[in-house]
């Protein structure tokens, strides 16, 4: 039975739910934050120890800025009225992305992050402007600039990810099947799954059916066994 510590997550179908359902995108993003916290409850009651969420890619400033501002608004509410219960419950919530936000809201994340710090029982790896391509092109020139050799483990050492093993899992919703510029060097060996429901009607359910299906997946990594 294959080992799960890290699952990565593309909540894609947000708006798309909000316009279905509430004929607002924003209404989406909203049910989305519900979405989280189940999912994030789910993975502490599986014992997986990373979950890294895709919440805003470098792309999604194209995004109207209606929508854009909403979203921050939006994490600034859920960080100010959940950080206290995020602790308590021993998680872990690091930021993965450039943090070029409001001061408001980069005070919210640098206090969420240091609070949380030494807590085990989950780390959430929270995607915020984030964009796998400008993540690799930095950690190269890092790499370069300090003179090691260049090689898979160094390169590694420059990545924002560098304390976090690799998912073993990703998941992406919306029934979209591309990885829109996340991990694109981490998720080399995942296992990948693509379904069609919009994020916010995924649910514990499917989460646990992905993990069964995870688990009884051979995984040979470029061997013959």
């Amino acid at each position: 039975m294959n080992p799960l510590n890290h699952v990565a997550i593309i909540m894609d179908g947000n708006g798309r739910w909000g316009l279905k359902n509430k004929n607002s995108r924003n209404a989406g993003h909203k049910a989305g934050l519900v979405t989280v916290e189940k999912i994030i409850k789910a993975s502490i009651k599986r014992k997986i120890k990373f979950l890294t969420l895709y919440a805003f890619s470098t792309e999604n400033w194209k995004r109207p800025k209606k929508e854009v501002n909403y979203l921050f608004t939006l994490l600034e509410n859920f960080l100010t009225k959940k950080l206290n219960n995020l602790n308590n419950q021993n998680i872990k919530l690091n930021i993965l992305g450039n943090k070029k936000f409001s001061k408001k809201l980069n005070n919210l994340l640098n206090k969420a992050e240091k609070i949380t710090f030494n807590n085990k029982n989950l780390q959430v790896n929270l995607a915020l402007n984030y964009g796998s391509k400008l993540e690799l092109i930095d950690a190269l020139k890092k790499l370069n600039k300090s003179k090691k050799k260049i090689n898979e483990k160094n390169l590694s050492g420059y990545l924002q990810t560098k304390n976090i093993p690799d998912p073993e899992l990703l998941i992406r919703t919306g029934n979209t099947k591309r990885l829109s510029n996340f991990l694109l060097w981490q998720l080399a060996y995942s296992e990948i799954f693509f379904i069609k429901k919009l994020w916010p009607d995924f649910s514990e359910e499917d989460f646990y059916k992905i993990i069964k299906q995870y688990k009884s997946v051979k995984r040979t990594f470029g061997n013959v066994i």
